[in-house]
């Protein structure tokens, strides 16, 4: 059964697609027997240690190779036939009926070729080679560097595990459009980018009516300023989408956008002007039978709403970057992210990564940057130790100090914080801590924070837990990190930061640590660790599959704590 047909990305969209998911042959290099070619099936865009992939191999995959035939008219001299690839994890070098037409290097972000001058009328050819080993300096997040899974790394995702499909668009077309919304005056600035030049019409509606139309000619890059008629606020909650449709030429694009600002004020996070505290759970973006994949779009769907129901008003999408189409729904469902990279794998300690870590992590921003959801980018994450080791290892401070001022050249409308979890660089717009210990531990941090402005954090897996009081410039506080509690459901015990026994422990504990949080005012956030166990991991609220680990009882005392008033939304 094909899965996944749906158009990959609801930002940039063009009316005729032909999606290439589906069945494709694949070979294991190492493994499987290269003289008798293409001796397996794959289902796309599974990954091929996915159950949902037909293959179900999960030892390590450095090299594979992908086939795929395909019938196709060849394009005419003045169109474009572009073969695009949601992403393919790490190194994936593509050829069409045996000639190279591109490689590109980095697993979580999407890329595409113009294939028109390969293609021939009738059947058609794409080959895609694929390099991947996580024990090399790159980044790729949870994937386990070990054979099996362990602690909070989980099974790798090697090769395609994002939709795979052709567009075909005249010769000067669409490149891409961004967009610069303004509460105050009600108008929207929308840059336009082309691959050459002409005039550009532009028409936003709102629920099927018109609110703004206008032309603009443009030489290859240039903004229009609308006013719309209407005005529909963006917020958590209410998602609001304003459509628009950009013509040009024969080129087609739907698109839309959210009216909404955000930004810190002193230790309050304003969303439109308005205090709002962040709510948030850690989503890892994992699925028991398709890994990185989901199996179906009603499955993102659901896990914006589990997480709603469980009292969270959004999620640190953590250590992945999150395929468009899950970013679309919340959107659409007024759900606040922090958009992420995955950057461990990555060796902090040198600058030898840093070129993989900053061009990937520009192209992730340059993907999202129109989703009103992303409310903050947090391009690294605990760059303090090494996780294999018993002490903390070096890091090159200008690592951090050049991807925070990446960040920021290339998205100045939204808070960035450098490094989610303590160890901040020269300039953080946000100081976030990261805490797996008690109630009475917790306390005397914020007491520490509260009272005498400094920040004491623990430094997550160094020996016995080591606390350092670590400099703070007064930035606002968020406590992007905290609970990890396991509690499994099949009684065997699972991985966790720590373990409680019993349901009422759990939630006991959960209590006293997020009702400290809600009721500190200098803290404009929390994100709970986590909303579902993945594999061994078995802190979530939900099991990996999704379901309620907990009593109805006990799941109204988690709701009414993460929802009760914070005093800094005042």
């Amino acid at each position: 059964m094909m899965r996944r047909l749906e158009y990959p990305n609801p930002q940039f969209q063009r009316p005729n697609f032909r999606c290439l998911n589906g069945t494709w042959q694949f070979r294991i290099d190492g493994v499987d027997d290269e003289s008798v070619g293409f001796c397996r099936n794959i289902e796309v865009p599974f990954c091929p240690e996915s159950k949902l992939s037909g293959v179900g191999y999960t030892d390590f995959i450095t090299n594979c190779k992908y086939r795929k035939l395909f019938e196709a008219s060849k394009p005419a001299e003045d169109e474009r036939l572009v073969l695009n690839f949601g992403a393919v994890d790490y190194e994936a070098t593509v050829y069409v009926n045996g000639n190279f037409v591109g490689k590109h290097r980095g697993g979580y972000t999407p890329f595409g070729f113009d294939i028109a001058p390969y293609v021939v009328d009738g059947e058609n050819e794409i080959i895609v080679e694929v390099h991947d080993d996580v024990r090399e300096n790159l980044p790729s997040g949870k994937q386990s560097s070990k054979k099996d899974s362990y602690g909070c790394f989980y099974t790798r995702s090697t090769g395609i595990w994002q939709s795979v499909y052709l567009e075909r668009t005249p010769a000067n077309y669409v490149r891409y459009v961004k967009y610069f919304p303004h509460i105050d005056t009600t108008s929207v600035d929308i840059e336009i980018g082309l691959a050459e030049e002409g005039e550009v019409e532009i028409i936003v509606s709102y629920e099927g009516r018109e609110v703004a139309r206008g032309k603009r000619f443009v030489k290859f890059r240039n903004t229009l300023s609308l006013d719309l008629s209407e005005k529909h606020l963006w917020e958590p909650g209410n998602g609001r989408l304003y459509d628009v449709e950009i013509r040009f030429g024969d080129d087609i694009v739907k698109s839309y956008f959210g009216l909404r600002e955000v930004c810190y004020e002193g230790d309050k996070f304003l969303i439109n002007g308005k205090s709002v505290y962040q709510r948030l759970v850690l989503d890892q973006g994992y699925y028991p039978d398709g890994i990185y994949t989901a199996p179906t779009e009603e499955d993102l769907i659901n896990d914006i709403k589990l997480s709603f129901e469980l009292g969270f008003n959004g999620a640190r999408l953590h250590q992945k970057v999150f395929e468009p189409r899950f970013l679309y729904h919340c959107d659409k469902l007024g759900y606040m992210v922090w958009g992420e990279f995955p950057s461990w794998g990555a060796n902090y300690g040198t600058l030898d990564s840093i070129g993989a870590v900053i061009g990937e992590w520009t192209e992730a921003v340059e993907r999202d940057f129109n989703h009103p959801s992303i409310i903050t980018w947090c391009p690294l994450n605990e760059t303090w130790e090494d996780l294999d080791g018993k002490s903390n290892k070096v890091r090159d401070q200008r690592y951090i100090d050049a991807v925070y001022e990446t960040t920021k050249c290339l998205d100045s409308t939204r808070p960035c914080v450098d490094v989610s979890g303590g160890y901040h660089g020269k300039r953080t717009d946000l100081f976030d801590f990261h805490c797996y210990h008690s109630p009475d531990k917790l306390r005397e941090y914020l007491s520490a924070l509260v009272d005498k402005g400094e920040m004491i954090v623990p430094i997550t897996f160094a020996p016995d837990w080591a606390e350092e009081k670590i400099e703070y410039k007064g930035e606002p506080v968020n406590a992007s990190e905290y609970g990890g509690v396991s509690f499994a459901t099949d009684g065997n015990g699972g991985w966790g930061y720590r373990a409680s026994q019993s349901e009422d422990s759990f939630v006991d504990e959960y209590v006293a640590l997020t009702e400290q949080l809600v009721a500190c005012k200098k803290l404009s956030g929390f994100c709970y660790t986590q909303l579902y166990d993945v594999e061994q991991e078995q802190n979530g609220l939900l099991t990996y599959t999704r379901k309620h680990k907990f009593s109805e009882k006990a799941r109204e005392r988690i709701v009414n704590c993460n929802r009760a008033h914070a005093p800094i939304e005042d």
